[in-house]
């Protein structure tokens, strides 16, 4: 039931009061409430510069700043209420502030719109959220570097298709989920970089007439950048659409990973174990333990699947320039961050708690013809033109299919009954550890090559690292999260 009169922040020109129903759905504080934080960090930087440039004085900054500061504090203590009735954090922060220091709080939205303040909190809490997803992530790699180092001699069968194709390593094959991981990395970080830029000054579409300096502001919350455009400053969600397919090209990998872990736990495969403490049992079947938690990796996928999907319908059909269907971002955005981030937190100790079975690796090798590639390549290095050694290896597989055996079964007269060509020292190549050491190529299965791979990785991984502590949190930022002393205002 509706009421006679509208005491909203923007009900000035309604003779009704909103639905009750209206007003839930209009509500987003239930999920933006996160934002709190960033929308004081950039409430305080917005005063400052509100001071500098003579719109408020002085007096009237401190009172402001200290009334977010106590604002703040209350949030980190958990004595903060949020209200439905306020609608979001920024009203929620600035009702707050009105009951704290009175009508000076209205001064504090001179020369900016709810607009342009929200795309200044989702571009701070995109640059902390992917600096230390950046970080869990380098963990990730970091696992992946010592398990391959570790296991750069233990020989496995490498796949196409599911099919067993040729020798690799354990080592080897792991780290190729490094490298991946650490391209998720470097998106995430350029992701980050492009966020940092300063919405504020767009107003709700047009700017404002006031002489606001945004540079200014820029170098309190340390954005590198200003935005080029107040109509796309407003309408613009490139830095979640961006996050979000960065975080979904992360979970990909993490998919396929988990997939990995299922197949090799399985008992037609046997190629790992995993401790007990990642791993369910059957309420019925007593037997049976589960890999649960690669399950769970692989099926959470999906959820930030959905939010790309879903974030990008919203936004495909809006026009120039804000439009309410933009409050669609964050709840699949927040939930894609969380379900990557607590993906990435758990799969170090995962695959710590992964051990290799070596006999089983073995075995897998002996079946499946791993090494007739090799003997081609004996071939081509006896002058046989590639194609034609396929071929002639390809017989050389069928002949041992009907006799079922092994090409390591044959006698080199058996070869040579199959081609002439054949040298003296065919044989030796059907050896799955001189098939690894002669394939020495950068990036390639050797042991030696892989630990070089590893140590490669070190140091993209320690560049990476070392890139996370620039463009993350400003020091405003950090200072009003941790209560402490906030530093001096620039000039």
């Amino acid at each position: 039931m509706a009421s006679d009169t509208n005491q909203s922040a923007w009900g000035g020109r309604f003779s009704e009061a909103t639905d009750a129903q209206v007003q839930s759905m209009n509500a987003s504080i239930a999920f933006d409430q996160r934002l709190a934080m960033e929308d004081i960090a950039g409430s305080i930087a917005h005063s400052r510069m509100l001071a500098a440039t003579g719109l408020i004085s002085p007096e009237e900054q401190q009172t402001l700043e200290g009334g977010l500061i106590g604002i703040a504090h209350d949030i980190r203590s958990g004595s903060f209420t949020f209200t439905e009735a306020r609608e979001d954090v920024h009203m929620n922060v600035e009702g707050a502030l009105a009951e704290r220091v009175g009508d000076v709080a209205g001064k504090l939205h001179s020369g900016r719109s709810r607009n342009d303040q929200v795309a200044l909190d989702l571009r701070l809490w995109l640059r902390r959220e992917l600096t230390e997803t950046a970080q869990e992530i380098l963990a990730v790699v970091e696992a992946l570097v010592e398990l391959s180092e570790t296991h750069a001699d233990l020989p496995m069968p490498g796949y196409t298709h599911l099919q067993r194709a040729q020798p690799i390593t354990f080592g080897h094959h792991l780290n190729a989920y490094g490298a991946m991981m650490l391209r998720d990395v470097s998106r995430l970080l350029d992701a980050r970089d492009r966020a940092a830029e300063l919405p504020l000054g767009a107003g709700a579409l047009a700017g404002t007439p006031l002489p606001i300096d945004r540079e200014r502001v820029a170098r309190e919350l340390e954005d590198s950048r200003l935005t080029l455009n107040s109509l796309d400053t407003v309408s613009d969600r490139d830095a979640a659409l961006e996050t979000l397919s960065a975080l979904s090209i992360f979970m990909v990998h993490v998919s396929r990973l988990a997939e990995e872990m299922v197949l090799w736990t399985s008992q037609e495969f046997g190629f790992v174990t995993l401790s007990d403490a990642f791993c369910t049992g059957s309420s019925l079947m007593p037997q049976k333990k589960n890999p649960d938690i690669p399950e769970l990796l692989r099926g959470k996928s999906g959820r930030v699947f959905g939010a790309l999907q879903s974030l990008l319908v919203v936004m495909k059909g809006l026009p120039l320039a804000y439009n309410k269907d933009m409050q669609e971002d964050k709840e699949p955005l927040f939930d894609a961050m969380d379900t990557s981030r607590m993906c990435a937190r758990v799969l170090p100790a995962l695959l710590r708690a992964m051990k290799p079975q070596a006999a089983a690796m073995k075995a897998a090798l002996s079946e499946g013809f791993l090494l007739a590639t090799d003997l081609a390549d004996h071939l081509v290095a006896e002058g046989v033109p590639f194609r034609e050694a396929h071929h002639i290896i390809g017989r050389a597989v069928a002949h041992c299919l009907d006799r079922s055996c092994a090409l390591e079964d044959l006698t080199l007269e058996e070869l040579r009954q199959l081609d002439p060509r054949f040298g003296d020292d065919a044989r030796s190549v059907l050896d799955a550890t001189r098939s690894l050491d002669r394939r020495d190529v950068v990036g390639g299965p050797k042991p030696a090559r892989v630990r070089e791979t590893c140590a490669r990785s070190r140091e993209t991984h320690d560049a990476l690292s070392e890139r996370t502590l620039s463009g993350g949190a400003s020091a405003l930022e950090r200072a009003l999260a941790a209560g402490e002393p906030l530093p001096p205002a620039t000039s």
